[in-house]
């Protein structure tokens, strides 16, 4: 053992003795010490975070971790990719998980009895067998608090175009959707999920009434352009076979492109919908009123010194605007359709 290296004073020997002896116990007399964040509840949570990773910039969990944190939440990040940066500069390096190494994870934690969540939050998610080791996932995680809240932010692409394997559309529509509690796509995804177009408002809530059909009581379609306009569309279905409460937000166009809003906004979206679970307009509103802020300083920031910003996509100033995470200026309201 170490401590037989070092020459201790007298004093501690009766220490070392019982050191000595607790190393020597079995594993099973061994007390781990509580989680406190279950054995303290916070009023908030405890989120798994399975999202994608970088080591410069916010993108995936570095988009994600800190705000949660910020709202309360003890926040336990799993990184499905870690990467030198996001995959918009020249080069990246780095590593991607696979399944099988994703599982070994959850055994640990399970084996000292540390896989009770009462969130789990998905992004960036790159293969079909990573996506199906998340499902067992869920499935293990809801076997152990059946009250399990999983938030999907379904990462398949953009614009109209794919950055993931096309077959991993499929799983995301037949399984995954189905035991989500929220789902925040964007337009390209909610269009992926449900195929058809959306190019109308009304497209938007028949997208979101689909989803709501397949699984998730609230949906969030996160950015819908419409003859020119930016909208968030959000839908909550309080009771299965009733008709959801829908609203729109109005959102100003900003003329720059910036990474890691999504991921930013499905965790906002998620720590506000938990403080108010009957309200989802009210928890879209500080949300985006957050985000906005955020942009808004991360433009301001780039023009004084001198950067052109809509010459590249933009780092994000999260860590400046921790303020506008934790108490947000409402200033974009939802427009109830109900």
């Amino acid at each position: 053992m170490i401590q037989s290296m070092l020459i201790a004073p007298p004093e501690s020997k009766a220490i070392s003795k019982i050191h000595s002896f607790r190393l020597k116990s079995s594993k099973e007399s061994l007390m781990a010490p509580p989680i406190l964040s279950l054995a303290l509840p916070s009023g908030t949570g405890r989120v798994l975070s399975i999202q994608s990773h970088t080591v410069q910039g916010y993108v995936g969990n570095k988009s994600a971790v800190f705000p949660l944190q910020l709202l309360g939440f003890d926040v336990d990040p799993i990184n499905s990719v870690q990467f030198s940066n996001h995959t918009g500069y020249p080069t990246f390096k780095g590593q991607v998980l696979n399944g099988q190494q994703l599982w070994e994870l959850i055994e640990g934690l399970e084996a000292n009895d540390l896989l009770y969540y009462t969130h789990l939050l998905t992004g960036y998610i790159g293969s079909v067998s990573f996506l199906n080791t998340v499902l067992e996932v869920i499935n293990k995680l809801r076997n152990i608090n059946p009250k399990l809240t999983y938030v999907c932010d379904p990462v398949m692409g953009d614009e109209g175009k794919l950055y993931v394997p096309p077959e991993l559309v499929s799983v995301y529509r037949e399984k995954v959707v189905p035991v989500a509690s929220m789902l925040t796509p964007n337009q390209f995804e909610a269009e992926q999920l449900t195929g058809f177009r959306i190019v109308s408002e009304k497209d938007g809530r028949e997208a979101c009434n689909n989803l709501h059909a397949a699984g998730p009581s609230k949906v969030v379609i996160t950015s819908i352009n419409i003859n020119g306009n930016l909208l968030l569309i959000g839908s909550h279905q309080k009771e299965k076979g009733q008709p959801p409460e829908q609203f729109k937000i109005v959102i100003p166009k900003i003329p720059a492109y910036f990474t890691g809003t999504g991921d930013l906004m499905t965790a906002l979206l998620l720590g506000w919908s938990n403080k108010y679970p009957d309200n989802l307009d009210k928890a879209a509103e500080l949300a985006v009123s957050s985000l906005q802020a955020l942009l808004l300083r991360t433009l301001n920031d780039y023009e004084r010194v001198g950067f052109d910003p809509q010459s590249s996509s933009l780092e994000i100033r999260l860590i400046q605007s921790q303020d506008d995470i934790r108490n947000p200026e409402v200033k974009y309201k939802a427009d109830s359709y109900n």
